[in-house]
């Protein structure tokens, strides 16, 4: 319901957008960060967390959380309006770099006709809430903001680097195995040293 609510709140007060599939995505690391705050028994289980005045917090979260979301999307907000000309042109960038990084892996994708944005839309539009586990995309954001712009100047990078991690396996593939691959990177056993890794490989490009 907090959550239902503050998109609806968002969306009235941004006509220009409205409501966009993923917009729910961007919110969660904020609704976690904040409540983790307020959590007595944190644990990895969050159906096990014991929340004091859990109505009270649930409104400070939400609260909290719908100015951050406020504020990340100020910033990114064409990729969100129609046509959705932002995450156009981050997907550009994005294979212009990995053109220029890794030019046997480009030419591949392009030989089996894998389209950049049959993939890396969703990293865009979700800033790749979707590919890893909640806990990594937080550090990964608090990299973001601690960029100028970093939503928007560093993630194409950042996704770069992603696709470039696996691209001896890639390259490997064929079309359909490919489009599978990268919808379904496997990065459940990845851990902090892993992002800290794909955030110093993208500081490289």
């Amino acid at each position: 319901m907090c959550l239902e609510r503050l998109l609806y709140i968002w969306a009235m007060h941004h006509p220009a957008t409205g409501y966009v599939q993923g917009i729910n995505d961007l919110v969660t690391p904020f609704f976690y960060v904040f409540l983790c705050e307020t959590v007595e028994n944190k644990t990895l289980d969050p159906d096990t967390w014991v929340i004091p005045n859990l109505e009270e917090t649930m409104r400070n979260v939400e609260a909290d959380s719908y100015w951050c979301l406020s504020a990340l999307l100020d910033g990114i907000q064409d990729h969100y309006t129609n046509s959705q000309p932002g995450i156009q042109r981050m997907i550009f960038k994005m294979k212009e770099l990995v053109q220029r990084i890794d030019a046997p892996l480009h030419k591949h994708l392009e030989a089996e006709n894998l389209n950049f944005f049959q993939f890396a839309f969703r990293w865009m539009n979700c800033l790749l809430m979707r590919e890893m586990s909640l806990p990594l995309v937080v550090r990964m954001w608090d990299t973001y903001l601690c960029e100028d712009d970093g939503f928007e100047s560093f993630h194409f990078y950042l996704c770069a680097a992603f696709l470039l991690m696996w691209s001896s396996k890639l390259i490997t593939l064929e079309f359909s195995d490919l489009l599978t691959f990268l919808q379904n990177a496997p990065t459940q056993s990845w851990t902090y040293a892993d992002i800290e890794l794909l955030v110093s490989q993208a500081y490289i490009y």
